[in-house]
């Protein structure tokens, strides 16, 4: 197979030379060794060219894009992606300001100051955690309440009185290498940035943004189409390897030969790149099963919910056949009483008509007596 980078990348070494140096140390080759063969294959094919490297790896991101070293960058990537030119004062330590102990499926957190004050939190995260908008907020009024206590305290020093004003805007930015599955139902747009407006037109400044960055649904949207703009570019130097699209992006826009000439000089530190590459798999394992963990957590509320739900359906079956009994028992009450009446009346009319019949029967019999009377008489007569 043609190695294309090789071509822009004279530094690329070749697959035998790689592995040479990894056999002529025991402590490469036993590191080495350590990897399932597809993280061997993985590690030599972007060492040789033969793939990209994965520039959101934690290690080659912060060497890369470092605001501290090469500042200009990350400066030129925010300020594309919101849409107005921002500078890099100082880059912050977290402070252990999450909300929770959530580090586990971040590949990377960087979190800035620009020089007008405003903070910006650039997350990257391999598989997207669940909830994704609820932990967003609350980090951000997390950053928010951060960015309050520093306006005050720096107001206090000065001796200055405090005002709402000097408490700047905060970004949450995060790019999603596997997307949460709220996103996955946009398969069109890869891009999310927040518009906070009121119904009336109110015009308040809330201070708090959010933008979402979905790399794999840009992926998706990008099969079969050429890189337009400068933020589609960095986007694709985020997410892709592949050494065709790295070829048509380092041709269009040149700034990026540069940082991928980064990369594979940093490639060719044969100890670093593997300890390096050895931290991203550990990262990648406990990511998995941080998401595994999540997942299943997920499912069990579910199952739960479910059952919860289940529970509540029997339970009202149960209540409405209880009253279907009752209904039933009363209508049978009901119509046991009617029989009872029904019978009762019948026997009187039964006893009525016996009556009757009786008294048919001896009005009957009279006449009859009587009848025979008359004509005895009328015999006697006529023989008189």
């Amino acid at each position: 197979m043609e190695n294309r980078l090789k071509q822009y990348f004279p530094l690329i070494r070749e697959r035998k030379e790689v592995l040479k140096e990894i056999e002529s140390n025991h402590g490469l080759q036993t590191l080495f060794q350590s990897w399932k063969p597809e993280q061997q294959e993985e590690f030599l094919d972007f060492c040789t060219g033969m793939k990209g490297v994965k520039i959101l790896y934690d290690s080659f991101f912060k060497e890369i894009m470092s605001p501290e070293y090469t500042p200009g960058r990350l400066n030129h990537f925010l300020s594309l992606l919101l849409g107005k030119k921002v500078v890099i004062r100082q880059v912050l330590p977290n402070e252990g300001g999450r909300i929770a102990d959530e580090n586990t499926l971040l590949i990377t957190d960087i979190l800035v100051e620009f020089e007008d004050g405003s903070l910006a939190d650039v997350e990257i995260q391999k598989l997207g955690y669940a909830f994704p908008g609820e932990r967003s907020a609350c980090y951000a009024a997390d950053l928010l309440l951060r960015q309050y206590k520093r306006a005050r305290d720096r107001k206090n020093r000065e001796k200055s009185k405090f005002s709402y004003k000097d408490i700047k805007s905060i970004y949450v930015i995060v790019l999603f290498e596997k997307s949460p599955v709220e996103f996955q139902s946009i398969e069109k747009e890869y891009l999310h940035k927040s518009d906070w407006c009121f119904n009336t037109g109110l015009g308040l400044n809330l201070l708090q943004n959010f933008i979402f960055i979905t790399l794999d649904i840009f992926q998706k949207n990008m099969e079969n189409k050429s890189i337009e703009n400068e933020l589609e570019a960095w986007l694709m130097f985020y997410s892709t390897q592949d050494p065709e699209r790295i070829v048509e992006l380092i041709n269009k826009y040149p700034m990026f030969r540069e940082m991928y000439g980064d990369v594979y000089a940093i490639c060719r530190n044969m100890e670093k790149v593997m300890g390096m590459f050895s931290e991203e798999l550990r990262e990648l394992d406990r990511n998995t099963v941080q998401y595994m963990i999540d997942e299943m957590q997920e499912t069990i509320n579910a199952q739960s919910a479910a059952l919860e739900e289940e529970k509540k359906r029997l339970a009202e079956k149960e209540k409405q056949h209880e009253q279907e009994i009752k209904k039933y028992e009363a209508e049978k009450k009901k119509y046991e009483t009617e029989k009872k009446k029904y019978e009762t009346e019948n026997s009187i009319r039964k006893c009525k008509i016996d009556e009757l019949q009786d008294m048919l029967a001896a009005q009957a019999a009279a006449l009859e007596e009587a009848m025979k009377r008359i004509e005895e008489l009328e015999r006697k007569n006529g023989s008189a």
